[in-house]
């Protein structure tokens, strides 16, 4: 059925709705442009219009009228996301949930929020509420949505301790809302939580999120340099395995990425300093400095309550996961990144072969993140951008080393993800979204289920360009 947009935005009329052609622009936006492979394809999507419910009631009020004309739904939170989770490929309306921002419950251990809260009003809320904060958060912590983070985020700051966002008990349950012609409403705890975390919501909205928490510190936030960068990254993984020590982040970056694009720490280090950025929690900060006294091959060169520099650095988490790759980007528009996993035992063989096969064309920068209770690497390796087919080419030289590219330059749930279908997210879609409305064009196995990913899905409903 061809949709009836202006029939959905008459009969959503006394919802919030956007009419400004440039709000409905930048509202259809995510950070898609950090890949130039999807800047050539996506910068021309937007909606059609625009909707902000205030609550549950109007999330399923939006979703049973726009079943009824056939028009899709892409929902967003605040667009941080960098794959084009949030882009609306087929026109339609974005549902932006903006104004759903409740804190439910705060309890030991847990809060109950809605999706549309900031991280860190989240993490406010409840550290002024009883000393806890949210175990793990993205980077774009200050602007970012807990449900945008759990519909489009794998991990972030707190996963050299906690893991990733899809390991077991890092989220306690979600509710869910489907889009059928009478949409229903969905709880999911435990083993269901797969089928609608890290699925962009394509098969239904969350409504209600149900978290984790942890003490909140003052994390003490440092950056350290080193000459060696494998011994910097030794370091990285053997503070993570000290058991004693409470850290919340543990990044690595080869030089000369400090120096190049850290504005701030630049003036502060040179071209050949390898530089750690860690968040340690003060009760472990003894523990800490004595670990670093065994290695003379790091030095500490800022810690956030002791160190004053002339223009102070900010959160030290904001130089790492994606905020490298935006840094990086402002200084030079060439820069782009890939999402690389180093896994556990061969880790840093692994790194160690591909700075020696690609640096400086592919600059090492590495998360320190738990599996399985193993300390491993994450890499958002910095890549200087020529073109499509040399990009391709360094992603297979990866594969070929055995190590895992998670794909930032494709939209789709697949090729960002193992290249392999989610069968349970795929078997939810069928029942709670049987004519493909949600967010389509991002769910391969959905579309094409013999798409064999020997070259990039090209969705062929996209909003064609102008």
């Amino acid at each position: 059925m061809k949709p009836n947009v202006q029939a959905a935005k008459e009969a959503l009329s006394h919802l919030d709705i956007e009419t400004s052609e440039a709000a409905i622009r930048s509202k259809s936006r995510d950070f898609f442009w950090y890949s130039p492979v999807l800047k050539a394809r996506l910068d021309h999507v937007e909606a059609d219009f625009v909707v902000s419910p205030r609550s549950e009631a109007e999330v399923i009020e939006v979703l049973r009228t726009c079943y009824a004309h056939d028009v899709p739904v892409t929902t967003r939170g605040a667009g941080t996301g960098n794959y084009g989770q949030a882009m609306p490929l087929a026109g339609g309306c974005v549902m932006h949930l903006t104004h759903m921002t409740a804190v439910k419950e705060i309890a030991p251990g847990r809060v109950v929020c809605e999706p549309g809260i900031l991280l860190k009003d989240l993490d406010a809320a409840c550290k002024e509420h009883s000393g806890q904060e949210i175990r793990m958060f993205s980077s774009t912590w200050a602007t970012a949505t807990i449900g945008g983070f759990i519909a489009g985020g794998s991990g972030g700051v707190g996963s050299c301790t906690w893991g990733s966002l899809r390991d077991l008990g890092n989220i306690i349950r979600l509710r869910v809302v489907t889009m059928e012609e009478e949409p229903r409403v969905v709880e999911f705890r435990g083993e269901e939580l797969a089928r609608v975390s890290h699925a962009y919501g394509t098969n239904g909205i969350i409504t209600e999120v149900e978290m984790p928490l942890a003490p909140a510190y003052d994390w003490v936030e440092m950056f350290l340099t080193g000459d060696d960068f494998m011994e910097v990254a030794r370091f990285a993984e053997e503070l993570a395995n000290e058991d004693g020590i409470l850290i919340k982040l543990a990044t690595v970056f080869e030089a000369p990425i400090a120096k190049d694009y850290f504005q701030r720490v630049a003036p502060h280090v040179e071209a050949g300093d390898n530089v750690i950025g860690l968040m340690v929690a003060p009760h472990s900060m003894d523990g800490f400095l004595t670990f670093l006294g065994r290695r003379p091959g790091v030095k500490l060169l800022y810690r956030s309550d002791e160190t004053e520099w002339p223009r102070a650095p900010g959160h030290v988490f904001e130089y790492g996961w994606n905020h490298t790759t935006l840094r990086a980007l402002k200084v030079d528009p060439a820069i782009t990144y890939l999402q690389v996993r180093y896994g556990f035992p061969q880790h840093l063989e692994l790194i160690e072969k591909m700075r020696e096969a690609l640096s400086p064309e592919v600059l090492q920068h590495l998360e320190v993140l738990k599996e399985n209770g193993k300390v491993m690497f994450a890499g958002l390796s910095l890549v200087k951008f020529t073109t499509e087919e040399r990009l391709d080419e360094i992603v297979r030289l990866h594969e070929e080393a055995g190590a895992m590219i998670f794909n930032p330059h494709r939209y789709t749930l697949e090729e960002g993800g193992r290249q392999s279908v989610d069968d349970r997210q795929l078997a939810f879609k069928r029942e709670a979204d049987p004519k493909g409305l949600l967010n389509p064009g991002k769910m391969i196995a959905w579309d094409d289920p013999d798409w064999d990913y020997a070259k990039m899905y090209a969705y062929p409903k996209m909003q064609a360009a102008e």
